[in-house]
């Protein structure tokens, strides 16, 4: 695995700590925040909470991944992200900004207004150009696991062999993106928690992360307010689950994770002190 990853205005240097991925969903409809930061203003000031507590990277997304969304349109997800990220560079954020999407033309977009990350569900898959774009701007690209399509995906989680297939399925668009033109140094993995995986599935994968990381590329989780949380806890408002949510950051962190990907900034950038310093990392 590379040693660092330098991007705008942070070097990532794995292994030394966890660094939080914090998430700004424009978008009504997605399953916890939908509607909250739709809007310029409350995007921009959930943005500026997000620097507040101590986020490394803000990730925003224009399309919800909920199970069962709604897809829209090309222009209807540029009108989402693009005034949000223009707005973001020109009020000197600070952090680098990734942008949530699998479409190949946002991602382009996004890049060229000031965005500095393609994270991309599909890992490629869904609109294999997309490697090409972040080859042509030199961009850190966060690969996916995913089975079918947010409509599609709870249906499709007969596995024989879940880790082997989630491996396989990296290592095959590992190679698409190198051939893309993607240097390896700047490929992340996710294996998708709550995408096209049933409840047994996730805890499979949190106990099999170590071997995911053996791989060799950084590794990003996302366990933020998902419904796993929700069947453990038997708490089914999402907002409720910022301790459930905490605990799978440790988690995570214990497997090897080097990002999580959270909601909750600043709770979960102390979770992530805490947990690093018992774990020897971050100090």
């Amino acid at each position: 695995m590379a040693e660092s990853l330098t991007t705008r205005d942070r070097v990532f240097n794995w292994g030394d700590r966890t660094y939080v991925m914090g998430i700004l969903n424009v978008t009504p409809d997605s399953f916890s925040d939908g509607g909250e930061f739709d809007q310029g203003d409350r995007a921009l000031a959930q943005a500026q909470a997000l620097v507040a507590g101590g986020v490394d990277i803000v990730d925003i997304g224009g399309q919800s991944s909920r199970p069962g969304a709604v897809d829209i349109g090309l222009e209807a997800e540029l009108e989402r992200m693009i005034p949000v990220i223009t707005a973001l560079r020109r009020g000197g954020l600070g952090l680098p900004i990734s942008v949530d999407t699998t479409r190949s033309a946002v991602a382009a977009a996004a890049l060229a207004a000031g965005a500095d990350w393609i994270n991309d569900i599909s890992g490629g898959t869904f609109e294999p150009e997309i490697l090409a774009v972040a080859a042509q701007y030199h961009a850190p690209v966060v690969l996916m696991h995913l089975r079918g399509t947010p409509q599609t995906m709870q249906t499709l989680t007969d596995y024989e062999d879940l880790l082997g297939e989630i491996s396989q399925f990296f290592q095959t668009q590992v190679a698409a993106a190198v051939a893309a033109g993607v240097r390896p140094d700047r490929i992340i993995l996710d294996p998708g928690i709550g995408f096209a995986k049933t409840y047994d599935q996730n805890l499979e994968i949190f106990q099999g992360l170590p071997r995911l990381k053996a791989l060799g590329y950084p590794l990003l989780v996302g366990p933020s307010r998902k419904s796993f949380i929700g069947q453990i806890l038997q708490q089914p408002n999402p907002k409720e689950r910022v301790w459930g949510t905490a605990a799978a950051c440790c988690g995570a962190i214990t497997g090897g994770a080097d990002l999580v990907r959270v909601h909750d900034g600043a709770e979960m950038v102390q979770v992530c002190r805490v947990a690093d310093a018992l774990a020897g990392r971050g100090r």
